[in-house]
Formats: structure tokens, sequence, C-alpha cells
């Protein structure tokens, strides 16, 4: 699993938008029109199998299009019951589910993570002792652990998708480095946050997707979500995944995957409208209750805060991401005065992307379940928002 963060390429695309003149169109319908003609001339321009785009603000869904087809054979069209694959933006969930164990006064982010998971004094660490490491360092991709799950292929039919059990991950401990003083710089890691998965369920007694049901998902009436393998009553609603070959046509990816050990890091499957509601929660829009039993607000507020800068050597780092920020499991940006947050995620032929702009109280989801020009889609659509202010208007009246 590779990160894909559009976010850090704001600085460069945008720099001559300007945010001190804001108006609300006269004709919201127009604009959204407009942004829909957009959104599908991209998307066939860009070989794109399907796609769906939706945006909140102040809590309400202003806008929800879909583009192309769940499954290039049968031709069923993305709807809005479609649930897509959502790949690394699971790390946000399962930081989420580390801050209320922190808020339950079952652990601190400060904690060593060999508290919790003695082996990993096995790995070799030439900067110091592994108990310097703390939970903090997992989540803001500071701990020194390299990128990938796996330091070998697994890309024949017939290899599992990831590890599927701790003991595998284990085993190879000994054989795992420190690659920086932990603290020091940021290099994006899948395996730091398997890590919080293992502390997770050692923490609750609970298997990790047992917890986040329990605790997120069925709090936040995502009821449609869920991780893995699809439930046999889902089954019919799920995307397709696809890579673009050279020759213009898709190969079918592994679109229904067991991601293993590994589903902390990238398990979760959902419908655009649970993930409208997952960002209404971290924009503070969620009914009351949320912040009660899933997070409080000043919690979330600490997720969104910097903790580390984005290094443009770090591993899987864009060419742009120079003075862009890491916080506690999402990325942090600044655009003209405009704060950004969001998180990307790529697997499998499944292509997603969340934003936040908390001063203008608005969100959006774009996800694609074919791979290779999607990312671009993601930038230029990106880049058309911030450009029409469509994230600054203040209602959709």
């Amino acid at each position: 699993m590779k990160l894909l963060i559009s976010i850090f390429l704001w600085a460069t695309v945008f720099s001559a938008h300007s945010v001190n003149a804001r108006q609300k169109p006269s004709n919201m319908e127009r604009v959204y029109q407009d942004l829909t003609t957009y959104f599908h001339k991209q998307a066939k321009n860009n070989d794109v199998a399907g796609s769906s785009l939706a945006v909140v603000r102040d809590g309400e869904l202003i806008f929800h299009q879909t583009y192309g087809v769940a499954n290039v054979i049968s031709k069923k069209p993305i709807d809005k019951n479609t649930i897509f694959h959502w790949a690394s933006i699971t790390k946000t969930i399962t930081g989420i589910a580390i801050m209320q164990l922190q808020e339950r006064g079952l652990l601190s982010l400060d904690d060593p993570v060999t508290k919790y998971i003695p082996e990993l004094r096995q790995v070799h660490n030439e900067y110091g002792s592994m108990d310097e490491i703390t939970i903090r360092h997992l989540m803001s991709h500071s701990a020194g652990f390299r990128n990938p799950t796996w330091p070998w292929g697994g890309f024949k039919d017939w290899h599992p998708h990831e590890p599927q059990h701790w003991e595998q991950l284990v085993a190879m401990f000994p054989y795992t480095d420190i690659q920086f003083k932990p603290g020091t710089k940021w290099i994006y890691s899948n395996l730091g946050i398997i890590f919080l998965g293992r502390i997770i369920e050692l923490t609750t007694q609970d298997d990790y997707e047992y917890y986040i049901h329990k605790n997120i998902l069925t709090p936040l009436k995502m009821y449609r979500s869920y991780f893995d393998g699809a439930p046999y009553h889902l089954k019919s609603d799920l995307a397709h995944s696809y890579y673009l070959q050279e020759n213009g046509s898709y190969k079918e990816a592994r679109f229904d995957l067991n991601t293993g050990i590994t589903v902390s890091n990238g398990g979760l499957n959902a419908p655009v409208d649970d993930m409208m509601k997952y960002i209404n929660f971290l924009l503070g829009n969620a009914h009351a209750d949320a912040y009660k039993f899933v997070l409080k607000k000043s919690s979330l507020e600490k997720m969104f805060s910097p903790q580390i800068a984005i290094s443009s050597d770090g591993s899987d780092a864009p060419e742009n991401a120079g003075g862009q920020q890491m916080g506690l499991s999402f990325f942090v940006g600044e655009l003209n005065q405009t704060k950004l947050i969001g998180h990307s995620g790529n697997q499998n032929g499944f292509i997603s992307h969340i934003y936040l702009a908390p001063e203008y109280n608005t969100g959006y989801a774009i996800v694609f379940n074919s791979t290779n020009n999607s990312r671009k889609v993601d930038r230029n659509i990106l880049s058309y928002l911030l450009e029409k202010e469509f994230l600054y208007y203040p209602d959709s009246n």
C-alpha cells in the first residue's frame, strides 16, 4: 500500500488563489452543474473506470455525483449504494481508536510501544533503545520504521495480499531496523500503524474489527461499513477494482480482499454516504453523543495539530512535500491562510481521498475503483474546488 497525498501539492499549484474576496454565487444550481460537468469530463478524459465525489457543508450533504461503472464486465453503474475500499484512510480510524483509549485512561500517547509489544525489542536500533519509541511516534510516522509491511514481493495471484497473522510479523523483527532516530524526521510507515492496531487489541481484548465496529462505526451510524471481505448481503454493492494497462484496457484487481494482520492499516470498506458521516464527525457536525461516546472534540483538535514536518526525502513523500505537517494520523496543510486536513489511500486498484476545510465547515471525499490517471483527476478536482471557491461558499441556497 502506498500513500497518495495530493494534499501536499496545494502550495505550488494554487499559489495565485486569493481567499480575501469570497462571495456566494447567485445561482448555486449552476455551480453544482458546472462541477458535475467538470468531474465527469476529468474522469472520462483520464480513463477512470468509476468514481464518486461528495461534499458536506455545515453538516449537510450538498453535492454527490458518480461516474462510470462498478463492474467493467456487467456495466453496473456506480451509484449511492456502491461500496469502495478506502485503504489507508483506515489509518485515521485507527488513530481515533488510540485517542479513545487515552481518553478512557487505558494508555498514554507517550507510553513506550514496548510496554504493549515487548517483542519489538528484537528490532535492530542503532540510535538507542526500542523502549524510547512511543505511541505518538507511530501516529506521526516518526518512529523510524520502514514503509512496507513485508520487505519483498507478494504480487502473484496465489500470494496472500499481506501477512495474515501476527506471528509472521514477529518472525521478521530480528531482520527489521530503525532507519533514523525516532522523533527527528518523518517516513510514512504502514508497519507502524499495524503496531497501533495490535495495541488496540491487547488493551481492549477485542479483535481490531470488532472494537472499531462497537466504538466508532456503530455510534457514527456507519451501518454499511465493514472490514475485509464483504458480508454476503453487501457483496452486490461492492465495486470491483482495476489497473489501467498501457493498451487502455482494465485488468481486474483483488477487489474483495482480506488484509489480514494489516487491517488497521488499510482494511476499511464503505459507501460514500457513510464516509460523509465520518467527515461530518471530524468537522464537529455529528450528533452530540458522538463526542461523548466516540471522541471529544478537544481530542480531535489534538489529532489535527502538527507534530512533525513532512520531509521531502521521506519514503513516499511527493515532490512538493516541503512545508507540510504530519498530525496524529492526519496530514495538515495550509494554503493562503486556509487550513486543510486530509488523508489518502491506494490499494489493489482503489484510490481514495478525504479533505477537510474546518474554517469553512466543509469537507469532501473522492474515490476511484481504478488506478493510474485517478491521481491526476484528484489533483484537478482539488484545484477546481479551490479556484472556484467551492469550499468557501457560506451555504447552498
